[in-house]
């Protein structure tokens, strides 16, 4: 029998592993796509919809290794949670844009001015291809459509939630984008948590990323300061912690389900 001590570090492993793997295959795969594409923005857009596709063509087969316990609620009591979500998506946003501000007025980032310059050269077509379509499709498939659910086989949603969300804002780069990311990634891991498919989650992303693309910053410009991040932030961990507990206490328990009754790329 496993010992406790034992039992925690193999979760601790898993929960690098996991991340790891799927990460360093998808930079794998993204190295090659900008090799061959010369062009990051595009290269980039072609590596998400590959994602989609790879991960989404194992997911509708509904494996069970992919699979995790407790069952979720019943689809009809779902929508209850609806303007709770949309409340926290827009204190994410909100939390997310005023740290990402501070961090920027403050410290400055290079990684950040990087980015934009590359899209500011990859033109506004291409931006919005990747911003609008491919990045929302392709990361969900691959954060909430497969690191997340392998890390649920062996940990709790906390720290699933965690660790996804972490290795999510690290993808970006910087730290400007990290902070604006973090918690769009932990609302992201809880609805996934709570009906197991991902159209809600690149619905979510996809608003998160418009609202990014269309408020102009001179509007936010008022949240770039440290008090206004700090009270945000507070704001939207209250009212995550609450969607948490609705989430870990709605769950049924019982054996691991397949996704029954509906596509998993729905």
């Amino acid at each position: 029998m496993t010992s406790p001590i034992t039992s925690r570090l193999l979760r601790i492993g898993w929960c690098v592993l996991v991340p790891f793997a799927a990460v360093a295959a998808y930079l794998g795969l993204g190295t090659v796509a900008v090799r061959l594409i010369g062009e990051p923005i595009a290269a980039t857009a072609v590596l998400d919809m590959l994602v989609v596709v790879l991960v989404g063509s194992v997911r509708i087969q509904q494996p069970r290794w992919l699979a995790h316990a407790p069952a979720p609620r019943p689809r009809p009591k779902i929508p209850r949670s609806g303007w709770t979500v949309l409340g926290c998506a827009v204190l994410a946003f909100l939390a997310g844009q005023s740290l990402a501000l501070s961090i920027y007025v403050t410290v400055g980032s290079a990684g950040f001015d990087a980015s934009n310059q590359t899209r500011h050269v990859a033109g506004s077509t291409a931006t919005l291809l990747l911003t609008l379509v491919a990045a929302p499709a392709g990361e969900e498939t691959l954060f909430r459509g497969l690191i997340y659910p392998l890390l649920r086989k062996r940990v709790g949603i906390l720290a699933s939630m965690l660790v996804t969300a972490m290795v999510f804002g690290l993808l970006h780069g910087n730290a400007v984008q990290f902070a604006s990311t973090l918690p769009l990634a932990v609302l992201l891991a809880l609805v996934y948590e709570r009906t197991r498919v991902l159209w809600p989650c690149v619905l979510l992303h996809l608003g998160f990323n418009l609202a990014a693309a269309l408020v102009p910053a001179q509007a936010l410009g008022a949240l770039a300061n440290p008090v206004s991040a700090v009270f945000l932030c507070l704001a939207f961990a209250g009212c995550a912690v609450g969607l948490y507990r609705r989430v870990a206490g709605g769950t049924a328990t019982g054996a691991v389900p397949g996704l029954e009754g509906e596509s998993a790329m729905q």
